[in-house]
């Protein structure tokens, strides 16, 4: 077994052995780059991207204005891709690699059949359907009820979660992109998060406090 191998088997211990090795087998292991986009609306999706280790963010964006849906963390896949591919129709998100990635590409053709002869699969991607519903969910009732201070607050709090630090290297302009704001707005409401006690703005970016 190739180290290549080894470190997919890893990252998706506890799914079948023979279903991993046809993965491997039918399937392509590519490392990609931070910022390099995998996914855009209204585009076909060729093969389904399977998180071996990285980050992946799946957002619906308009002109300069993005709307995050979710993040994909290792031993998960896009669940928007997956139902685009099974239908054959385009795409109605963008995903980007959030952090340097390793990603397990499987086939369209190759799905259908292990989606019949493995139900483990079929309940791995039922379980992230079940996690990503709930982050749309959650999503759309911070857009509809919540103020910018408690949004911007809660996507702190998400990144915080899927990076594992308190210490947040995000530009103000990106989290104005990602919320839908003005850069300036952004910076107002920081300062006023900062002054309340739940961050602190250092050099090396944003720490959340509690």
């Amino acid at each position: 077994m190739t180290d290549e191998h080894r470190h997919v088997h890893q990252a998706l211990a506890g799914l079948d052995h023979a279903l991993v090795e046809a993965m491997l087998a039918a399937g392509r292991v590519v490392e990609v780059p931070a910022g390099m986009q995998l996914l855009r609306e209204g585009a076909y999706v060729k093969e389904l991207p399977l998180v071996v280790s990285g980050l992946l963010r799946v957002y619906m964006g308009h002109e300069d204005k993005e709307l995050l849906l979710y993040f994909i963390q290792p031993r998960e896949s896009c669940v928007m891709s997956f139902s685009a591919l099974l239908e054959r129709m385009p795409s109605r998100v963008n995903a980007v690699v959030e952090q340097p990635s390793t990603l397990l590409l499987l086939p369209e053709t190759a799905l259908r059949e292990w989606l019949r002869a493995f139900p483990a699969l079929n309940e791995l991607f039922f379980h992230q359907y079940r996690e990503r519903y709930a982050d749309m969910l959650h999503t759309v009732e911070q857009v509809a009820f919540g103020d910018l201070p408690s949004r911007l607050l809660d996507h702190l709090q998400r990144l915080r979660t899927v990076n594992g630090t308190d210490l947040l290297d995000v530009r103000h302009a990106r989290l104005a992109q990602e919320l839908g704001s003005a850069r300036e707005v952004i910076t107002r409401t920081l300062r006023k998060l900062e002054r309340d006690g739940r961050i602190r703005q250092e050099p090396g970016g944003i720490r959340l406090l509690r």
